[in-house]
């Protein structure tokens, strides 16, 4: 498997700029906590790094990966639907910090962990 970084929205919508809110958009991010999988383009890095303070993202493994789509995983039409939706993170999160301290921005491996207590 190829690397792919998994981002969550962590933000909800007051006071988010109409600039950041349509980068959310592109990138299927329309509620909070809905999360997506995507391959780590330029264009990617790039949204990622201008909505950083709103989203986390790191690398997903495979296991998790696939835990994710057997547990949340929609069909439409046939076809997988482009994000899944989660649960708030059981036990908390502190959501208004930046990683390491909190869960904002770039966790790297840790969005493995993070995921799997929204799962």
């Amino acid at each position: 498997m190829e690397k792919q970084i998994a981002i969550i929205r962590i933000s909800g919508m007051v006071k988010v700029s109409k600039d950041i809110e349509d980068t959310l958009y592109k990138l299927k991010l329309r509620r909070k906590y809905s999360c997506v999988v995507v391959k780590p383009t330029k264009s990617i890095l790039g949204m990622l790094k201008k909505i950083r303070y709103y989203v986390a993202y790191g690398e997903i493994d495979k296991e998790t990966y696939d835990k994710l789509v057997k547990e949340r995983g929609k069909k439409v039409n046939g076809k997988l639907k482009p994000f899944f939706r989660l649960h708030p993170p059981r036990k908390g999160i502190k959501s208004k910090l930046q990683y390491p301290k909190g869960v904002l921005g770039n966790n790297k491996a840790d969005i493995n962990l993070l995921i799997k207590k929204m799962l």
